[in-house]
């Protein structure tokens, strides 16, 4: 990849990730867990976005996570440039422009979430090449996932006229839709995933945000210029950055703004958002089963079909059992049947309780 400015990678990573209980904890959230590789979500993230084109990340994070942080990303050579510390969480709107504000002018900014798995590396370069022409020109674009089922947990994007190679105009953004609606979406084929991963220049981002979000802005250029520095961590002033409406970039901006630009793409990606979508991706064995043992954990599986079995300390044996989700960290068992690990929201819920 070659282009005039080297972009710029933006990592989100302030999610707490609870749909990986007990895993994934407001501590130790999921981008900080080696899931799917010997490296961390985080880590894999921050590698997928570096090579020539690409200069060092800025990274928006929680607090409490900076020397989570810091550590892992120094062990993959992806020190950020910036390390920009969220007060609170405001959603994704607010954290990119704290990003934008950052770097400023025409610098082009690749938006990821730190938490994705992204299988096919150089399909994803491809679509970052294929955008870059209309990014120079301030268009906003968006990568579209190519759909594969009719899901109800994602947005859609309505894929509108080709405005250059591989890049279209974004006909319309379309919110978590019922069963009905997604299979029919899915049928017609002009439609892909919202896979939240995006691609513009800073400029033309809060450019955005002053037209149709105009005091989002103000809180956001407030708490970065009193914000407080030490090397490279960056800490937004907390009261200004409290009064930024807390609102995600697609409702803030994408679904508002002018030139709009979608990029479909097949890529291998995933959001794993439930032990459900880590068992679609993880390698098998004979019998269907995904299991993997970190730390002490050990795993031992007898006549035992199509489940994922995780430890990071606990010994599980299973025996004459198929399509469980058994997964043991520190003190903490979840067992489930598999196609029902959304419902770990609502046992968090009754944790809470």
């Amino acid at each position: 990849m070659s282009q005039s400015t080297p972009i710029v990678p933006v990592i989100l990573s302030g999610g707490s990730g609870t749909r990986l209980w007990p895993m994934s904890t407001p501590a130790m959230p999921k981008q900080m867990l080696a899931l799917t590789a010997d490296d961390t979500m985080l880590q894999l993230t921050a590698k997928r976005a570096q090579g020539e084109a690409f200069a060092a990340p800025i990274v928006v994070a929680n607090a409490r996570h900076v020397e989570m942080v810091e550590a892992q990303l120094q062990a993959v050579s992806a020190a950020p440039q910036a390390l920009i510390l969220e007060p609170t969480g405001r959603n994704t709107a607010p954290a990119i422009a704290l990003a934008a504000l950052e770097v400023a002018g025409e610098t082009p900014l690749l938006v990821m979430p730190s938490d994705h798995v992204i299988l096919d590396v150089p399909a994803f370069h491809a679509a970052i090449q294929a955008a870059l022409p209309l990014v120079e020109q301030g268009w906003l674009v968006t990568f579209g996932i190519d759909p594969h089922a009719p899901e109800t947990g994602y947005g859609w994007i309505r894929i509108g006229e080709e405005i250059a190679g591989g890049v279209h105009r974004v006909a319309n953004f379309v919110e978590k839709p019922p069963l009905d609606a997604a299979e029919a979406m899915l049928a017609a084929g002009d439609h892909a995933w919202n896979g939240g991963i995006f691609l513009f220049r800073a400029d033309a981002y809060l450019a955005a945000l002053a037209t149709h979000a105009p005091e989002m802005l103000t809180a956001c250029e407030q708490a970065i210029g009193n914000a407080r520095r030490e090397g490279t961590r960056v800490f937004p002033d907390a009261t200004s950055f409290a009064a930024a409406p807390s609102d995600s970039i697609d409702y803030a901006v994408m679904e508002k703004a002018e030139r709009v630009a979608v990029v479909a793409v097949s890529m291998g990606w995933s959001d794993l958002g439930s032990w459900d979508a880590l068992h679609e991706i993880s390698a098998r064995d004979a019998e269907g089963n995904a299991h993997g043992a970190q730390g002490d954990g050990e795993v031992i599986a007898i006549d035992t079909k199509n489940c994922l079995v995780r430890s990071d300390g606990a010994r599980i044996a299973l025996v004459g059992v198929e399509d469980l989700i058994v997964v043991a960290s520190g003190n903490d068992i979840l067992i489930l049947p598999r196609g029902r690990s959304q419902e770990v929201k609502a046992l968090i819920e009754a944790m809470k309780r």
